[in-house]
Parts: C-alpha cells; structure tokens; sequence
C-alpha cells in the first residue's frame, strides 16, 4: 500500500519560509513604528502591540513548528 504524505494539502517549504520572514518583517515595522512615533497610550496598546504581536508570533511560530518537523508537502 502506498503511503501518503498527511501534509500534501498544507502550504510547501517555501510558503512557510515566506511567512517565516512575513512575520519577522512584521514584527521589525511594529518596532520601527513604535520608535519613531512613540509608544501610543490608553487602549491603543493593546491594538498596535497586542494584535501585532499574536497575529505575527502565530503565524512565525507554526512556520518554524512545520519546518523543525518537516510537515511539509
């Protein structure tokens, strides 16, 4: 019987490494926008640092977890 792959429907190496580097890159505007215009106050932490920081970190996470374990068509 011929095995098949479980990931051959999920994103391939390359995509992965693309959102590998998306979210680093994200991660590197976030600071440069923090940098210059300050570290906002009230509520609009939570927003810039907050969301930034779950929508990238998930995203940069899971690529490196699917490339460490090669779950990759």
């Amino acid at each position: 019987m011929d095995e098949k792959n479980p990931w051959r429907f999920g994103p391939t190496r390359g995509e992965l490494w693309f959102w590998l580097w998306a979210s680093a890159g994200g991660f590197a505007l976030m600071t440069v926008a923090l940098v210059v215009r300050g570290v906002p106050d009230g509520p609009a932490i939570a927003e810039v640092v907050g969301l930034a920081t779950v929508v990238f970190g998930y995203l940069g996470g899971r690529s490196v977890k699917r490339l460490i374990r090669r779950e990759h068509p």
